[in-house]
């Protein structure tokens, strides 16, 4: 028998040192939205690094706290969300569902942000929300399918009445809940 250490291949992952960086960070953030989903806030931060395959060391330099990852995972919705406006016939029925398919599966990070969204590092998430927004809400204003009622807030109070109530819907329910709540604001939203 080989004496421990000799003759002995590792199989170990070799360290890429800072290369692995931005793929690890990637990967904290897909595996964040798939461990929380599951198990709630509630779930141990070091299975995120374990999905995600990387070490501990790994996660906590990219995310000190469930907050700052929060955050990056927010941060990547909101890019969708803009890339789903981009295109010029994109409409605010394409944006609530994008929201829609966001929020359903990420009900425990939107209370972990609802909860601390007066602090200094999650605040660029409402600015960034708003912009989208207000760049849909013009663009259905000019085609004629929103009311001149409609503000921006508005739109943001129904996305943010939206998720409050899918993250305290069972998760079977979500779709159909989010639905029917966005027949609701689509009414009040009609032109008048």
């Amino acid at each position: 028998m080989p004496e421990r250490g000799k003759g002995v291949p590792r199989t170990a992952k070799p360290n890429r040192g800072p290369a692995a960086g931005p793929g690890n960070r990637r990967a904290l953030i897909a595996a964040a939205r798939e461990v929380f989903a599951a198990d709630g806030l509630q779930a141990p931060f070091s299975a995120v690094a374990k999905k995600a395959g990387v070490g501990q060391g790994s996660l906590y330099r990219h995310f000190p706290d469930r907050l700052a990852l929060a955050v990056a995972v927010f941060d990547e919705n909101i890019d969708e969300l803009e890339a789903s406006v981009e295109p010029p016939d994109a409409t605010l029925d394409d944006l609530l569902d994008a929201i829609i398919e966001q929020a359903v599966v990420s009900t425990a990070l939107i209370d972990l942000i609802w909860t601390n969204r007066h602090d200094e590092h999650v605040a660029h998430l409402s600015i960034r929300l708003a912009a989208v927004a207000g760049t849909v809400l013009e663009r259905e204003r000019a085609a004629g399918r929103i009311g001149e009622h409609v503000a921006t807030d508005d739109v943001l109070l129904a996305i943010t009445m939206l998720a409050d109530v899918l993250a305290r819907t069972d998760v079977d329910d979500r779709r159909a809940v989010a639905r029917r709540a966005w027949a609701i604001f689509h009414a009040a939203f009609a032109p008048r």
